[in-house]
């Protein structure tokens, strides 16, 4: 009995549904990443395994197509892929500009110009956003070169720095030395800006404002420059019902991640516009979305309340339309009763032959109208109008034989 108790109590328990988590290459996603599978790891329904080599975020997407992995951290701004579904955006990356002081600014092909650029790994949303640009003002890759070693992507070596990064305190000290670059002035935004054509021309990005002294000397003045979603993407394969209970866990582990890093999963299902997102919605993430909706029970309960009650009122009406018109023919039927008494009393009055046959003949002219109101359907084939045609048969054949 004993084993078989332990038996059952080991059924009982489920095991934790396991996922793999892509690496980022950018430290800070890396440290993100960290942070959720360390979380979810304790207490939840998942088990996170990180892979240990880390991807960029085209490559990320490829091993997510491949399925090497079940979820990766990436930015909105990548290009679409076949296969990779959106789950959740995690929180809004802000495009930093940083520039060494005395780099000419009257101008972005100027401030490029002979640049050496950090934007990130080869890959990256950093580098493919940064690249846009610089091939929208007419530079070329001769014009400037990309810092991506690891050994010499120091800010101390790179002229300007371009990253897409959350607004954090801990980056003050990656800008010492720098200057952050504004796009325009805040109120620009929405008046036909730079930084208006900039989120027209690319959905996923939308205006952001860095208020000034959020990084000391860097930017003493308030930054105007773009934001992206980070977002947390799956193979589109994922069970939606895996996805779902992934947005619950997360949403619920929310206060122990945002303790330590502030922004986490602030996109409420209010303010989450999934017309941005690059890829898909996973079909977890819909049904996430939309929990609180009625059903198509619920939603159309009250039209079938009103179908009901406009059936019945209908099926009433037609028995109270039946029933006038039985009455008004009973009505008819009730006159040629009338008329046939009438005929059998003048013929009980009358003093001559004359007066006997002009009522007999008045009698079958009441029978030739009552037939053709049975024919015009004015009258009904029912025993009323039976009893009619028997009464009057009768008074004729009364009176015919009548001596007198």
């Amino acid at each position: 009995m004993g084993v078989l108790s332990l038996f059952l109590l080991a059924a009982c328990d489920t095991a934790p549904t396991r996922l793999r988590l892509a690496l980022p290459s950018s430290e800070l996603d890396a440290d993100i990443a960290t942070d959720l599978a360390s979380v979810l790891n304790k207490g939840s329904a998942f088990q996170i395994s990180l892979m240990t080599e880390p991807s960029a975020g085209e490559d990320a997407l490829e091993m997510l197509v491949k399925g090497q992995v079940d979820l990766a951290l990436v930015s909105n701004y990548l290009p679409y892929r076949e296969g990779v579904a959106t789950v959740t955006p995690v929180y809004p990356a802000v495009l930093h500009i940083g520039y060494k002081d005395g780099r000419d600014t009257s101008s972005g092909l100027r401030l490029l110009d002979g640049a050496r650029v950090f934007a990130g790994v080869d890959g990256s949303a950093s580098r493919l956003m940064f690249s846009r640009i610089a091939r929208h003002i007419g530079l070329t890759q001769d014009d400037f070169s990309f810092v991506d070693d690891p050994d010499t992507s120091d800010t101390t070596v790179a002229d300007i720095v371009a990253v897409f990064a959350p607004i954090s305190q801990q980056h003050r000290e990656s800008f010492t030395g720098y200057r952050l670059y504004s796009l325009g002035n805040p109120g620009d935004i929405g008046s036909g800006s730079v930084v208006d054509a900039a989120t027209l021309l690319n959905p996923p990005l939308r205006p952001f404002v860095i208020p000034a002294g959020t990084y000391g000397p860097a930017n003493t003045a308030p930054v105007v420059t773009v934001a992206v979603d980070k977002m947390l993407v799956a193979r589109s394969d994922l069970s939606a019902s895996v996805v779902y209970d992934l947005i619950y866990e997360l949403r619920r582990a929310r206060p122990a991640l945002v303790a330590t890093r502030p922004g986490l999963f602030d996109a409420s299902e209010a303010s989450f516009d999934v017309l941005r997102s690059t890829f898909v919605l996973h079909s977890g993430t819909q049904n996430f979305l939309h929990r609180n909706e009625p059903t198509i029970y619920e939603r159309y309960s009250g039209v079938a309340e009103v179908v009901v009650t406009l059936v019945i009122a209908l099926v009433s009406a037609s028995f109270a339309a039946i029933r006038i018109l039985r009455i008004r023919r009973k009505n008819r039927i009730d006159r040629f009763y009338s008329a046939a008494l009438e005929l059998r009393n003048k013929l009980d009055a009358a003093s001559s032959d004359a007066e006997r046959a002009s009522a007999r003949l008045a009698l079958r002219k009441l029978q030739d109208e009552a037939f053709a109101q049975l024919v015009d359907e004015k009258l009904a084939a029912d025993d009323s109008f039976r009893i009619f045609i028997t009464l009057s048969n009768d008074i004729l054949r009364q009176y015919s034989d009548d001596p007198n």
